[in-house]
């Protein structure tokens, strides 16, 4: 059994460890409210241009952009985004196993996957894991900026346009609240139909330049949109997964001080008594 000084240093170390873990959880709420209000201020855009995207997918388009096509699938492409940073539990962790899972139904079919990868934690995976990494970006997680994006995403759509790939998905960590969040993949091109029109009737929009010219800066603009909106709701993920993490760590650390507390005084208790057993038998035997 360690002894009263052993445990004394122990007991120490927990509690620099537990201050550390406290602090890096209240600079974590910071942070994460900071990205909540980033996060609401790009949703009402990002859903309403979903929204009119999806509506133009299932309206009688007088013009068909590319990524508005379905065709025969040989090649997939996925964008994953992922924290730059760990010490957030099992947020990348469950995203990773879950785009694994995805991409496994597409290479059981022999079909080849490219890969995206927003994020270090995502570059780190599939380097030791394996993959056909197209584009990688990193150091996007704190504050996003749509310029260190806009040339992977680029990657990806070039490679759709030209043929080379025929769906591109893309994978991210959804916020729901403070203590869920949602790994999520989803179909980014081609363009789904918006599920909650009226599909009795369709009608387009009055296009004013025509509709190529609008469509192809538009349906561009909206899946930028969507990838900056996803790395955007991540680091929300992150930081709330983060203020988690540091908040179970700081307990746990409490209860093992308090746990080795009582072991502590258990021995100093045994010590005294022992000593104590000493003398009596030390005055005894005079």
């Amino acid at each position: 059994m360690a002894n009263t000084k052993e445990l004394r240093t122990q007991i120490g170390s927990i509690k620099n460890t537990q201050k550390i873990t406290s602090a890096m959880e209240m600079v974590a709420a910071s942070k994460m409210r900071k990205a909540q209000d980033r996060m609401a201020r790009g949703r009402p855009y990002s859903d309403h241009i979903r929204a009119v995207i999806g509506h133009v997918a299932n309206a009688s388009a007088e013009y068909r952009h590319k990524f508005m096509m379905e065709r025969e699938i040989s090649r997939v492409g996925y964008i994953i985004v992922t924290t730059d940073r760990g010490l957030c539990g099992g947020l990348n962790v469950n995203l990773l196993k879950r785009a694994v899972m995805d991409i496994k139904t597409w290479t059981d079919q022999d079909i080849e996957v490219d890969l995206c990868l927003i994020g270090n934690k995502a570059t780190q995976f599939f380097r030791s894991y394996g993959g056909n990494v197209a584009a990688a970006s990193s150091h996007t997680s704190e504050e996003p900026a749509m310029s260190d994006l806009i040339g992977s995403i680029k990657v990806m759509l070039d490679a759709f346009e030209e043929g080379r790939v025929d769906k591109i998905f893309l994978a991210n960590n959804v916020f729901v609240n403070t203590m869920t969040q949602q790994p999520t993949i989803r179909q980014l091109v081609p363009l789904l139909p918006d599920d909650e029109s009226d599909h009795r009737y369709p009608w387009d929009y009055i296009y004013e330049p025509e509709a190529k010219v609008l469509m192809d800066g538009l349906i561009e603009r909206f899946i930028e949109s969507q990838v900056y909106q996803a790395v955007v709701e991540n680091g929300a993920c992150e930081q709330a997964a983060k203020m988690i993490a540091m908040k179970n760590a700081t307990d746990n650390a409490g209860d093992l001080i308090d746990e080795l507390s009582l072991v502590m005084n258990n021995v100093r208790q045994a010590a005294i008594t022992q000593e104590l057993a000493e003398i009596v038998g030390g005055a005894a035997a005079v």
